[in-house]
């Protein structure tokens, strides 16, 4: 997806560290109640020390909704956050992404053409009454909006197995985007078997699969994945097990199948952060998710040793845009009274999309 992001004035882009604190710290005292300023678990630090909440995206926006006195809701996380915020905020409420590049790459692999061309191939071959869609919430609002108006819903990583519990439920048959490893290991979770899921791949003629593979699968898993969590293989966990006996590992239901079947433990972003401070002390925990939580954990569990147990620690590159440089020129503008990077859904897709996420939490 295309995101024009205008270059920064020198005077944020060639300032100095000091600088830009002070200048935050200025813009919000000045600001007040009237902003809001949202941190994702995978933000830098420099970036997070703002954040008035932290957490999951869905979390965050839940909490810009509920704080009805903040005229700005500065969303440090990436495009879609803040679109399901915009989606859950009242009209009075206006949602800023610091960085308009600040996408995701999983979100990016499915767009909506190409999701409305496989639920027409489909049709062709097998009843679409019977197929319900579910998008996971790294996804963009015309996907969530696709999946309200054909009677799916949103999942997360936390309920995705209460969501497609319910979704076979409705029907016979799940198509699951965009990221192939949540649903397979959604799926092995709820007693599937590999015969059981197929790989759509939006690039090739009815997804790269023969009629009866799309007749015959439960699952139909989009060709998306994180990269990062990506990065895990079986090899890394190995390592850590080999260095450290009688450490544990935590890794994310993002990573490949392979990976999470020799973890000790498999779970959200906030499920990892409660892994953590459920440890005993002096333990040695091996992480499998974005480098910039794992070294906050890490920071903020004395007696506890937190790692990434990929060596290359290679961390969530869009994410990564948001800094403190486009963070003090968001909120100078708005003391300004200019508001700059704006995140809006138009009414239609918004309506939509909350129909899938208020199913989401109907069925949790």
């Amino acid at each position: 997806m295309l995101r024009l992001q205008s270059p920064l004035p020198d005077r944020y882009s060639k300032a100095a560290p000091e600088d830009l604190a002070e200048w935050i710290a200025a813009a919000r005292a000045a600001l007040g109640d009237r902003l809001l300023i949202l941190g994702h678990h995978y933000q830098r630090d420099e970036v997070m020390r703002w954040a008035d909440h932290r957490g999951d995206s869905f979390g965050l926006s839940r909490l810009a909704a509920d704080s009805h006195q903040a005229e700005f809701v500065v969303f440090c996380g990436v495009h879609f956050m803040a679109e399901s915020a915009d989606i859950l905020t009242a009209d009075h409420q206006q949602v800023i992404l610091p960085d308009l590049n600040a996408g995701c790459s999983m979100a990016d692999m499915a767009d909506i053409d190409e999701v409305e061309e496989a639920w027409e191939a489909i049709a062709a071959v097998t009843d679409i009454e019977q197929v319900v869609p579910v998008t996971y919430m790294n996804s963009s609002a015309a996907l969530k909006a696709f999946v309200g108006r054909q009677g799916g819903s949103v999942c997360t990583s936390s309920n995705a197995k209460a969501v497609l519990t319910w979704a076979l439920g409705q029907g016979n048959k799940v198509l699951f985007f965009p990221d192939q490893h949540l649903g397979r290991n959604t799926g092995y979770q709820l007693g599937f078997g590999a015969q059981d899921m197929r790989v759509w791949n939006p690039r090739l003629d009815l997804g790269g699969l023969a009629e009866r593979d799309v007749k015959e699968a439960t699952l139909l898993l989009w060709k998306g994945h994180c990269s990062v969590h990506q990065r895990f293989r079986p090899e890394h966990v190995s390592a850590f097990r080999a260095q450290y006996p009688d450490g544990i590992v935590v890794v994310h239901p993002e990573c490949s199948h392979d990976v999470v079947e020799v973890a000790d433990q498999v779970g959200s972003t906030d499920a990892i952060i409660k892994a953590v401070a459920a440890a005993p002390e002096g333990s040695i925990i091996g992480v499998g998710t974005e480098i910039h939580l794992v070294q906050r954990l890490d920071n903020e569990s004395p007696g506890k040793t937190v790692v990434s147990l990929d060596p290359l620690v290679c961390p969530c590159s869009t994410m990564f845009r948001i800094d403190a440089p486009h963070l003090a020129w968001v909120l100078e503008n708005l003391v300004e009274g200019t508001v700059v990077n704006r995140i809006t859904v138009e009414a239609d897709t918004a309506g939509w999309a909350k129909v899938a996420l208020e199913r989401m939490l109907a069925i949790t």
